[in-house]
């Protein structure tokens, strides 16, 4: 596929850190291109039009843009207007009075006011009536609208996300979307590849699904042979994540345990499926060691978040160890060179791990076994001192403000805190 032969995107910190946070798992140039355009639009107040075929996780990309705008404190509210009746859409998006139809039986705010200040996501809003269209119009040019059965005009200030399957300039020339609130909606397009261009993105998140269900309902994990690896990147995956996940979590039920070959992988996959001709699935002409640190950074940081969790549940029910110390402990890099790159590792209770320097240490995961290597030309650091400078560098990039640095470095503030005191980092 063409997408392979693409050479790989340089990452930037705000997209490993949108990944990290958001649970997006891939490492394709066009889903790095789309993530990196909407944390470049987020901070801009201007509508966004998201498109994608139907399973490719749009949802994720309004959050990101929520999450990384003036709006962040506000309120957020998806609505999916395909699943909302034509009758009572507008009730809906735009609330309604006491006795406007029957079964009003009191006054109701509609979403638009609900989210006024923040920032509202309409999915498939290819799928909303002509007269909401219009209603939906008028709120993105003049921030007005009017509740059903009141003639008293209200104002709300929103930025609209929408997202849809559809092609839209198909639907406007058939004249089932306004042409105007088209333009109006998609003043910055972003366009979400298909799972079948995204190459060996589907390993990597084939082993994430089959790590997650077998954690959760601890069952033994499936593993994949070389064979059911290049089965998964030749199939098409017209259902494109969702499909995945959905057969990945019947494999690793009914499976649980076993290596997952091609023969094996194909009776779960639908009745006629075809493989490509030549598989999707090849090795990158160079390694990217920038790459490797930020996945190494990430397995570090998912560690770290669970043992935080943990320790603030003991300590809200006041059974905190008597014996913990809150220092870092050391940790056995052979431990992270045998299990998967892209598979969160278990937390170690009840010792926190440290977060590297991304300049220091690099994971390598171009095949089935990571390799850990070091840049350092002396002693190899400890990872008492990688998190030292990563903490250090953090509060220099945000100009000493804390909470800035706990986000940057995805952990709590109250952590953060406590590794300046431990460090002296004050």
């Amino acid at each position: 596929m063409e997408v392979n032969d693409r050479p790989l995107m340089r990452q930037s910190p705000e997209v490993t850190q949108a990944k990290q946070r958001f649970g997006i798992v891939g490492n394709a140039p066009a889903l790095t291109e789309a993530i990196a355009r909407t944390i470049r639009v987020a901070p801009i107040d201007l509508s966004v039009l998201i498109t994608g075929e139907s399973g490719t996780g749009k949802e994720f990309f309004p959050k990101i843009i929520h999450a990384y705008s003036a709006r962040k404190h506000a309120k957020y509210i998806a609505v999916n207007c395909g699943a909302i009746p034509e009758g009572t859409i507008d009730s809906e998006l735009f609330g309604h009075e006491k006795g406007s139809f029957t079964g009003a039986v009191a006054s109701r705010k509609g979403y638009f006011e609900e989210a006024d200040g923040g920032t509202i996501f309409l999915d498939e809003v290819a799928e909303l009536p002509l007269t909401t269209q219009a209603r939906l119009l008028r709120v993105l040019e003049t921030g007005e609208f009017l509740k059903v059965g009141s003639s008293t005009v209200q104002r709300t200030n929103i930025r609209v996300v929408a997202a849809t399957n559809v092609d839209m300039q198909t639907a406007v020339a058939e004249g089932r979307f306004r042409e105007d609130l088209y333009y109006r909606l998609s003043t910055v397009q972003i366009a979400i590849p298909p799972l079948r261009d995204r190459g060996n993105d589907v390993v990597l998140l084939a082993r994430k699904f089959a790590s997650d269900f077998a954690e959760r309902w601890r069952l033994p994990a499936i593993t994949f042979t070389d064979e059911g690896r290049d089965t998964l990147t030749r199939y098409s995956w017209p259902g494109n994540v969702r499909q995945l996940k959905n057969i990945i979590e019947q494999i690793a039920l009914f499976e649980a345990g076993h290596d997952i070959d091609r023969a094996l992988l194909g009776r779960y996959l639908p009745a006629g499926a075809t493989l490509t001709s030549a598989p999707a699935l090849r090795p990158g002409p160079q390694h990217s060691y920038e790459r490797e640190r930020e996945m190494l950074f990430n397995l570090i940081l998912n560690m770290q978040k669970r043992i935080d969790s943990l320790q603030e549940q003991l300590e809200q029910s006041g059974h905190t160890p008597a014996d913990r110390h809150d220092k870092p402990s050391e940790m056995n890099f052979t431990d992270f060179a045998e299990s998967d790159a892209d598979t969160p590792a278990p937390a170690p209770a009840p010792e926190e791990p440290a977060a590297p320097a991304p300049h220091t240490t690099a994971l390598v995961t171009y095949s089935d076994r990571p390799v850990i290597g070091s840049a350092a030309p002396q002693r190899p650091a400890t990872l008492e001192d990688q998190e030292r400078e990563a903490i250090r560098a953090a509060l220099d990039r945000n100009g000493g403000r804390r909470k800035a640095a706990a986000d940057e470095l995805n952990i709590s503030q109250r952590t953060l805190y406590r590794k300046i005191k431990d460090y002296g980092l004050e």
